[in-house]
């Protein structure tokens, strides 16, 4: 066998495994915390129709424990079975139809930001030592939250609601502490997960 036959028959091992029964069941596992997440009540803010709830912290945590295709799995299942007609949308909805309204851009982001932030996660984790990654995490999952989440939670206000950019915008901002707090909690769980279980996203990107 060559070389290049061998290193070939290597690379394909490794992306095998990346899809190991590890790493089904944690998608499924983090799907299953994402869709808990949305049982919490969530608090009304403004007339939108846009509540503040702990799926944002769900999603984070997803990002950043599982990496970008695996987080990005874990979504996808979740929208899935949620579109489906599982009531595991924030305030028990379901279905296709909370696509027009006013949250339908937050949801797309989950999706997005989960994977864009697991991508950077996969990145702090290759570079950054135990002891600087909880900043790192943070700094990541706010870049997130700022240019995806809200990014399309604001798109989705114009779209659906036919509000002005300002108008989506300043109703945006409630949502910010909130956020902050939550990629705070969720920056250091996510640490917690990695030095309890350190092969959980190392041993992803070494396989990539």
């Amino acid at each position: 066998m060559s070389q290049k036959t061998a290193s070939e028959g290597k690379g394909a091992a490794r992306r095998y495994r990346a899809w190991d029964a590890q790493s089904l069941a944690l998608v499924a596992v983090f799907a299953a915390l994402i869709a808990a997440s949305a049982v919490a009540p969530g608090i009304p803010v403004g007339s939108f129709g846009v509540p503040i709830t702990i799926q944002t912290l769900a999603i984070a945590l997803t990002g950043l424990v599982l990496g970008g295709t695996r987080a990005a799995a874990a979504v996808g299942l979740y929208l899935v079975l949620a579109f489906a007609g599982l009531p595991i949308f924030s305030n028990g909805r379901a279905g296709l139809q909370v696509l027009a309204g006013g949250s339908a851009g937050y949801i797309v982001a989950f999706l997005v930001g989960a994977f864009v932030l697991g991508l950077l996660a996969q990145a702090i984790i290759r570079r950054f030592g135990a002891k600087r990654r909880a900043l790192w995490f943070f700094v990541a999952a706010m870049l997130v939250s700022v240019v995806v989440i809200h990014g399309f939670g604001v798109l989705g206000m114009m779209i659906n609601l036919k509000l002005s950019w300002q108008a989506a915008f300043v109703a945006d901002l409630a949502y910010y502490p909130g956020d902050i707090l939550k990629n705070i909690v969720a920056s250091l769980a996510a640490v917690a997960v990695h030095r309890a279980f350190p092969d959980v996203l190392v041993r992803r990107v070494k396989g990539a």
